[in-house]
């Protein structure tokens, strides 16, 4: 009986033991799949754009030829983290030679002083199976203002155009609108008598590349 016993033990020992591993083995490659892998926008796949009412007339329709830009995103869980998004103010282009001058100068973006404009958020929240309320900062001319964009993961997958068939670079696609008062930030130029309209809407389309 005695033997009985200890052979029963040992069997049951044995059988914990490997239950643990196999517990264990699940919950790293669980842990492995919450990991969220780093995207890179790419700049040839980037569009940032703005419109500004003009004296009430119609809407100028401008844009920032130069950005760059990276987020964590964990597609399993669609959980989207570390974002930042950073634009070259001297980029600034409306098709107008004389507008786009005073839009880099002081009354506006004073690119000279302020070469950059940065958003930045922690964390999104998700919105349906596509969406994202993506409530950040947005820094410029020296000020840091809250900011909000309303995202939509449009598609995932490898790129059917880049690279080799056996090495394609696996793509995001996101389209992104947010807005923003300059008053906020001090550009008061032509607020008070409604020349150039405060609110500034923004318009973000762009790919990004899982690394």
């Amino acid at each position: 009986m005695t033997v009985l016993l200890r052979t029963l033990g040992a069997w049951s020992a044995r059988r914990f033991a490997a239950a643990a591993m196999t517990c264990a083995a699940l919950l790293g490659t669980q842990g492995a799949a919450a990991e969220s892998a780093r995207y890179e926008i790419d700049p040839n796949h980037l569009s940032i754009g703005f419109l500004v009412d003009h004296v009430g007339y119609a809407k100028v329709l401008g844009m920032f030829r130069t950005a760059r830009g990276s987020y964590a995103f964990d597609e399993a869980r669609g959980a989207l983290s570390d974002v930042r998004i950073e634009v070259d103010t001297a980029s600034v282009f409306t098709n107008h030679q004389r507008r786009d001058a005073h839009l880099k100068g002081a009354d506006f973006l004073n690119s000279a002083e302020h070469p950059r404009m940065v958003f930045t958020a922690a964390s999104a929240r998700r919105i349906g199976e596509r969406g994202f309320e993506i409530a950040g900062q947005l820094e410029l001319l020296g000020r840091t203002q809250p900011m909000t964009l309303q995202a939509t993961w449009n598609k995932s997958g490898p790129s059917p155009v880049e690279g080799t068939p056996l090495s394609r670079p696996y793509v995001m696609g996101v389209s992104a609108r947010g807005s923003f008062k300059r008053s906020a930030f001090g550009m008061n130029y032509a607020v008070a008598n409604g020349w150039v309209g405060d609110e500034v809407a923004l318009i973000i389309e762009f790919e990004a590349q899982r690394k």
